[in-house]
Order: C-alpha cells, then structure tokens, then sequence
C-alpha cells in the first residue's frame, strides 16, 4: 500500500517521543507535527533529516483503512493502546 497523498494521519495522531527537526521533544498524540505543511505533506520526506521512526512507519490497511478519516481513527485507538 502506498500513502495516500495529503492524509497526514501518522504525522498527526501518534505521539512521538524522538526529537524531529523543529521540535526537539518529538509531540505528543493529536499534535500536528511542524513538518507537515499546509497539504499535509511531509516536508521532510525523502530528506536525510526525516527520523527513523518516520522512516520506519509503512503504510497498510490494517493501519491506514480506506480514507484519511479511518486512518485518524485507527491510528488514535492504537495510541491509546500503548
């Protein structure tokens, strides 16, 4: 599965805890992340300042669903999990 262009979920819902440039405390969950622009977009993809722990989300449907909402969704349920 690929990311679905201007969904933002991941970059959005999950709380995380390693420093990302701009924001040297990482975020918590429901913060948008400062590298995400206006098109929800990351402004850091393909770029050698994106975490690892970026990097090492991967798109799948069990995760991402069928639409940015469903992605929120789930991926806000999950953090609630941990």
């Amino acid at each position: 599965m690929d990311c679905r262009l201007g969904c933002g979920a991941c970059c959005i819902a999950p709380s995380i805890s390693t420093p990302i440039p701009g924001m040297p405390n990482g975020k918590v969950a429901g913060q948008r992340c400062i590298q995400l622009d206006e098109n929800n977009l990351c402004k850091l993809f393909n770029k050698p300042e994106r975490p690892p722990v970026c990097l090492q989300f991967k798109p799948m449907r069990d995760v991402c669903g069928d639409s940015n909402e469903a992605a929120m969704k789930i991926i806000t349920e999950l953090e609630l999990l941990t």
